[in-house]
């Protein structure tokens, strides 16, 4: 389900940054190379790392002044903890799996900020630095980890089975796990952490066109959930979740 929702997000993603040229094109006649042009409306589409996963977001934003704009954007991203270290399986296919993860965790974030203008290019070969913060809602899914584990001790000779269990460390020891179960496993007991979300980043713009978007940004995010988000096997739960991100942004500018 969760792949489903990547592949649907940058889908939407790159209609609505066409979507952005779209309109430029109807609307505007200038070729993006004149600097004191004010291009009211602007869509870009993020893809992103962060010290904790890796995610996409969607930006829509309009000016206010020449040099600040409001947006709201949406973003979803993993979360791994840590401690996370994948181990090989004991069956032949040797699957991979995270020995001690309990859940794998994925966020939802839903934003509104501002984004300030700190120094504006002087040529169209030069780099436009901006600031920006937002705030706004976060999910945390929470999907319990499976994992494969053999039923008999027959089973290396061929005759025994193995199923599909949700992790629990203090029944499995390393050895008895085969590997990694499907993911869509334990969709059905997934737990949703509602919290709240914010952000400060900054940008370094260097298309050669005005109306195009090309930039580097980089920040900060700290996300806060009331109710503790669980995913690894004694280990603290996690209340507060600081990350440092870095992603190339694109899209373009419309009046």
């Amino acid at each position: 389900m969760f792949k489903r929702i990547y592949l649907s997000l940058f889908a939407g993603l790159s209609t609505c940054v066409f979507f952005a040229q779209d309109q430029k094109n109807i609307f505007s006649n200038q070729p993006g190379s004149e600097l004191n042009v004010l291009y009211r409306n602007e869509a870009t589409g993020k893809i992103y790392a962060n010290t904790r996963g890796i995610g996409i977001l969607y930006r829509r934003g309009k000016h206010i002044t020449a040099k600040t704009r409001s947006y709201y954007e949406f973003d979803i991203q993993t979360l791994k903890h840590p401690k996370e270290v994948k181990v090989a399986g004991t069956a032949d296919n040797r699957k991979r799996f995270v020995y001690g993860k309990i859940n794998s965790v994925f966020l939802l974030r839903g934003s509104i900020g501002m984004q300030q203008v700190i120094f504006k290019k002087a040529d169209n070969k030069a780099i436009e630095v901006r600031g920006s913060y937002s705030l706004g809602g976060i999910l945390g899914f929470a999907k319990p980890y499976y994992v494969q584990v053999y039923r008999s001790p027959t089973f290396w000779q061929g005759q025994g089975k193995y199923e599909d269990v949700r992790f629990n460390v203090d029944n499995f020891t390393q050895d008895s796990v085969v590997g990694k179960g499907a993911f869509s496993k334990g969709l059905a007991e997934t737990v949703i952490y509602p919290g709240i979300s914010g952000k400060f980043n900054l940008s370094f713009e260097y298309a050669p066109y005005t109306d195009y978007i090309r930039a580097i940004e980089t920040g900060i995010s700290v996300d806060y959930f009331p109710s503790a988000l669980p995913i690894m096997a004694r280990n603290p739960k996690e209340n507060i979740i600081i990350t440092f991100h870095v992603g190339f942004v694109f899209g373009r500018k419309w009046f």
